[in-house]
């Protein structure tokens, strides 16, 4: 096995379009796992039917890879997703982790992003309820503590 086939998987994604979908579909395991925020299929028609999907969803979805850390079997790709008009284009960041089999074919193929802070809260209204959410939960910032104070837990329970 060689790192060819991560370099044309790369490729696939980036210049992916309706018609390449064959082609994308062509790289992955007959059982291969398919992972995202709103997905989780296994087989490559089930595959090629999330990227579908994408395209009837999204206006001119495109990937760019920015970063690959990995070996011949398994990387990890950062990556940007822009979809939408020019003018109001929104981006999506995110990494995915690619299995690849002895043969070179992908055996997993796991995203992580966030779809609360980088899609959700861009809607109107629930987009007001997640950053409050958000805002509520988060670590609070500044003030009178110093970022070296220390602090020691303590247990209530007995020693046996």
């Amino acid at each position: 096995m060689s790192e060819n086939h991560v370099r044309h998987y790369i490729e696939v994604f980036e210049h992916l379009t309706p018609s390449t979908l064959q082609q994308l579909e062509d790289g992955f395991a007959e059982r291969a796992h398919f992972v995202d925020p709103f997905n989780d299929v296994r087989g490559r028609s089930s595959i090629r039917r999330v990227f579908e999907h994408m395209f009837a969803s999204c206006e001119d979805p495109r990937f760019e890879v920015e970063e690959c850390l990995g070996d011949d079997s398994l990387v990890y790709l950062r990556w940007l997703f822009g979809f939408g008009k020019a003018t109001s284009r929104r981006r999506i960041q995110g990494v995915s982790r690619v299995q690849f089999t002895s043969d070179g074919l992908v055996s997993e193929h796991l995203d992580y992003w966030d779809p609360a802070s980088q899609l959700y809260e861009k809607l109107p209204l629930l987009g007001q309820l997640l950053r409050a959410l958000r805002n509520r939960l988060a670590a609070p910032q500044g003030g009178d503590r110093d970022s070296n104070t220390s602090f020691s837990v303590t247990s209530n329970r007995n020693p046996t």
